[in-house]
């Protein structure tokens, strides 16, 4: 018989609060290239595009089975590239959490412009964005899919 577990809302709410909490105070590091399997599988050719700090509270308390983040800052770009995938860290700057697709729609991390340039600072908007500066930044809200792929992705 194949598998046919299903947790309620609520928990699934306790399993997005208690996977993502974590990330309080904590950074996420944008990159182009190919996405590893996990977070566990560490970064090779792919190249750091930026990195921005999370807030104190990272994400809103889950809801009906989702987990929306809270504003994140802009941050400075560090190299010339396209965006293609994301990677969170607790605050101790090592420790990855979770990593996604990044981009301008149907992604996981989805940016005003997944170009991004060197140098520059944050900025108020996309539309008032200066050469050189990250894109605003807003994740989409993680759901029950992406919390299975989470505790799924490599296992078997």
């Amino acid at each position: 018989m194949a598998a046919n577990t299903h947790l309620s809302i609520a928990s699934w709410d306790l399993a997005l609060d208690s996977a993502l909490n974590v990330l309080n105070n904590g950074f996420l590091e944008i990159y182009d290239g190919v996405q590893p399997a996990t977070p566990d599988v560490a970064v090779t050719t792919q190249n750091k595009l930026a990195k921005l700090a999370l807030g104190a509270t990272a994400f809103s308390a889950a809801a009906a089975g989702s987990k929306a983040a809270n504003a994140i800052t802009n941050g400075t770009g560090l190299v010339a590239s396209t965006a293609t995938w994301f990677r969170a860290f607790k605050s101790d700057d090592a420790t990855a959490v979770i990593d996604g697709s990044a981009g301008t729609s149907g992604t996981d991390l989805v940016l005003n412009d997944a170009a991004i340039t060197v140098g520059g600072g944050s900025a108020p908007s996309a539309s008032k964005r200066q050469a050189g500066e990250v894109p605003e930044v807003q994740v989409a809200a993680l759901g029950r899919e992406s919390l299975n792929d989470l505790l799924h992705s490599g296992r078997t």
